[in-house]
C-alpha cells in the first residue's frame, strides 16, 4: 500500500513504530532530541499533524517529553512503559543479548508462580478436571509438537485464570504473548527428550495443585518456567548459551 493510499491512522502507527524502534534500538539516547517537525514529518512523508499526534502518542509511553525551548525529548529507560504492546516488541526486537528475554522470563515465572500457589488453594473439583484433560492432552500428544504445546499454552492460561488474580494474569498474558511474538523465544524446535521434560515439570505442577500444596505449586511452577527458557534460549550474540 503505497504513502498516499493508507489512511492517516495507519501512517500514525507507522510513524510511531518507527520512532520507537529509533529510540528504543539507541539510534537517539535519552536526552537527545528529535529533529524539528518538518524534517521529520518529511522524513516519514507525513502531515504535521500526523507526526504531532504520533509524538503524543510517544508520550503516553514515556518515550518522550516536550520540554520548552528544547523541543521533544528523549526520555530515560526508567521512564518507559515497558508494558505498551510496541515498546515491548521492540525492545525484544533490539535485544542482541537476549537480556531482556531472560528479565521477562524472571518476571513471568514470579507471576505465574503466585497464581499457582493460589490455584492450588482454591481450585474446585470441575477446574481440577479441566487441568486434568490438558495435561491428558500433552501426554497423547507428544509426538505432535502444536497439539503439545496448544495443551502447553491452554495449562498455563487455565491456572492463571483459576487463581482469580486478574491483575498478575493481565500483565503475565502481556509478556507471554510479546515473547511468543519472537522467534529468539521458541528457538529451535524442541527434541522429544524436550518435550518429555516439560510434560514432567507440567505433571509436577498438577500434582502439587491436586494436592492443594500451595507452595509446592509456586515452587515448580517457577521452575518450570526459568528451565523451560533456559533450554530454548538460543546463543546470544557471543555464540553462547547462557548456563542451564
Amino acid at each position: 500500500m503505497s504513502v498516499e493510499t493508507r489512511t492517516p491512522a495507519k501512517l500514525g502507527v507507522a510513524v510511531v513504530e518507527g520512532l520507537v524502534n529509533v529510540i528504543v534500538s539507541g539510534e537517539m539516547s535519552p536526552g537527545d532530541t528529535l529533529p524539528p517537525e518538518l524534517p521529520l514529518s518529511q522524513q516519514f512523508g507525513v502531515s504535521r499533524t500526523v507526526l504531532r499526534e504520533s509524538i503524543k502518542r510517544l508520550q503516553e509511553k514515556g518515550l518522550v517529553s516536550v520540554v520548552q525551548g528544547r523541543g521533544t525529548v528523549v526520555e530515560p529507560t526508567s521512564a518507559w512503559n515497558m508494558m505498551d504492546r510496541v515498546v515491548l516488541t521492540s525492545l525484544i526486537a533490539h535485544d542482541k543479548t537476549l537480556g531482556v528475554l531472560d528479565e521477562l522470563s524472571v518476571v513471568r515465572a514470579r507471576l505465574e508462580a503466585a497464581m499457582a500457589g493460589e490455584t492450588a488453594r482454591v481450585r474446585a473439583a470441575a477446574e481440577l478436571e479441566l487441568l486434568r484433560g490438558l495435561l491428558q492432552t500433552m501426554q497423547s500428544s507428544i509426538d505432535l509438537p502444536k497439539v503439545f504445546g496448544a495443551a502447553d499454552v491452554m495449562f498455563h492460561e487455565t491456572v492463571m485464570s483459576i487463581s482469580g488474580n486478574r491483575l498478575a494474569e493481565s500483565i503475565a498474558r502481556v509478556l507471554f504473548e510479546r515473547a511468543r511474538d519472537s522467534a529468539r523465544y521458541h528457538g529451535s524446535p524442541p527434541t522429544q527428550r524436550q518435550q518429555r521434560q516439560t510434560l514432567r515439570e507440567h505433571e509436577a505442577i498438577f500434582a502439587a495443585i491436586e494436592a492443594a500444596d500451595g507452595d509446592l505449586a509456586e515452587q515448580v511452577m517457577d521452575a518450570h518456567i526459568i528451565d523451560a527458557w533456559q533450554r530454548r534460549r538460543p546463543p546470544d550474540h557471543r555464540g553462547t548459551k547462557s548456563p542451564s
